[in-house]
């Protein structure tokens, strides 16, 4: 593979520094370098600085590479996405209609529909189905700029269908450009079986699905639906914490209909991030940003569901380390936008255009463990890198609802352009 060379950038939002998540004021630094190059060889980030320093390392060797023009636009890291669901089966547009006409998420749930819906169609189909769908949904993610994704079970609710979705995840992983880390999460919902009965389905996560997940190495975390009607916070603490004896990082979902202690427990138990968080407790929020956990924010998510907004302004302010994400889904977010989602993180919950790009990049990554590899432009990395048809990091956000993506490279291969 041939060296790639991107020069002239009018900015190179390099975002580096601390190998880590960005906390408050911190989110704001993108380490922006004019008139900006990188060098990407082998796959990895050889080189990045000024043009003008490329052209004297490089000079000898141009003729070896690639040479991309930048001039006038944006570069930046490779988007991450650290929440999705992106292996299921089917389509529940019909439910988005009967939102409109006034259900509620609750109660097209306990109507059968919702993650049930999800759960039933996802069964019936084949793991070669799961993997064609989930391909065509990654497709598109690349050509929005993203090029490592989270990707969660969750819509089997029983051993089989659990196991087909993550295998389903590790054939992706193998198979396609991008990059898929995946999550276990057999505590998405509690089957309509077991209802009336959930303790003994917490049972069979947790006695028969996560040794399963754990001796296939199917998983890098554990994540669980802590909600009222879900799983309570003491079912989710059981759950998590038998995670975390099968070496499985804990993960929640919380308080994203009610304040349920969910933040709480997210900080209790060491979770690297809480999900959606829209009704967190500013006890919860002081509690996460003590224990360091990431609140990874799903604005398209809240839009879709026509619900307030995360806050994500108070987080920052508190110290915290904040990650968004388009929590692809059939259900509440089908969408593979995360330009999309990052113009909804400054309109909908004050981020400023500095924060959202950092919020898309390092802390997305740290948010899923590959921050040693992506999340920012640094020798060593993998060449990850997105050119932006425009000039700046402010017009990425303030031009909003348009994929301004010219460009996609993964591992210094081009995947779109």
């Amino acid at each position: 593979m041939k060296p790639v060379w991107i020069k002239h950038a009018k900015e190179l939002a390099t975002i580096s520094g601390e190998n880590g998540p960005r906390k408050g004021k911190d989110m704001s630094n993108l380490s922006i370098i004019e008139d900006g190059s990188v060098w990407i060889e082998d796959g990895k980030i050889a080189a990045v600085g000024t043009t003008e320093e490329l052209e004297k390392q490089y000079a000898s060797r141009a003729n070896e590479a690639d040479i991309v023009d930048a001039t006038g636009r944006l570069v930046t890291p490779g988007l991450v996405d650290p929440h999705t669901h992106i292996v299921y089966g089917g389509s529940r547009e019909k439910e988005f209609e009967m939102r409109l006409e006034g259900a509620t998420y609750m109660d097209i749930m306990n109507a059968g529909g919702g993650i049930h819906a999800t759960s039933r169609m996802t069964r019936e189909a084949t793991e070669d189905e799961l993997v064609e769908q989930a391909s065509r949904r990654l497709d598109s993610f690349a050509k929005h700029g993203v090029t490592t994704v989270e990707g969660k079970s969750g819509y089997g609710l029983d051993l089989e269908t659990e196991l087909k979705q993550l295998r389903a995840a590790k054939r992706l992983n193998e198979q396609h450009a991008l990059e898929i880390v995946p999550t276990f999460m057999g505590a998405h919902a509690v089957p309509r079986e077991y209802k009336g009965n959930e303790d003994a389905f917490v049972d069979l996560v947790i006695d028969e699905m996560l040794p399963v997940v754990a001796e296939e190495k199917l998983a890098v975390f554990n994540d669980v639906f802590c909600e009222k009607d879900v799983f309570t916070p003491e079912q989710s603490e059981r759950i998590l914490e038998a995670g975390k004896k099968h070496g499985l990082t804990p993960k929640i979902h919380a308080d994203e209909i009610a304040s349920y202690g969910g933040a709480e427990l997210a900080a209790k138990v060491g979770a690297i991030s809480a999900e959606h968080l829209l009704k967190a407790s500013d006890q919860g929020i002081e509690d996460m940003a003590k224990a360091g956990v990431i609140a990874c924010l799903l604005p398209a998510t809240a839009l879709f569901l026509r619900e307030e907004a995360a806050k994500g302004r108070q987080m920052i302010d508190s110290g915290m380390a904040v990650a968004i994400s388009t929590d692809c889904n059939p259900g509440s977010s089908p969408t593979t936008s995360m330009p999309l989602v990052m113009n909804l993180a400054c309109i909908s919950m004050r981020m400023t255009p500095a924060e959202a790009l950092v919020a898309a990049t390092i802390n997305a990554a740290s948010a899923i463990k590959v921050e040693d590899r992506a999340g920012s432009l640094e020798v060593g990395k993998q060449g990850d890198v997105v050119m932006w048809d425009i000039g700046s990091y402010q017009e990425l956000q303030y031009l909003f609802g348009v994929n301004h993506v010219d460009k996609v490279w993964k591992k210094g291969q081009l995947i779109v352009g």
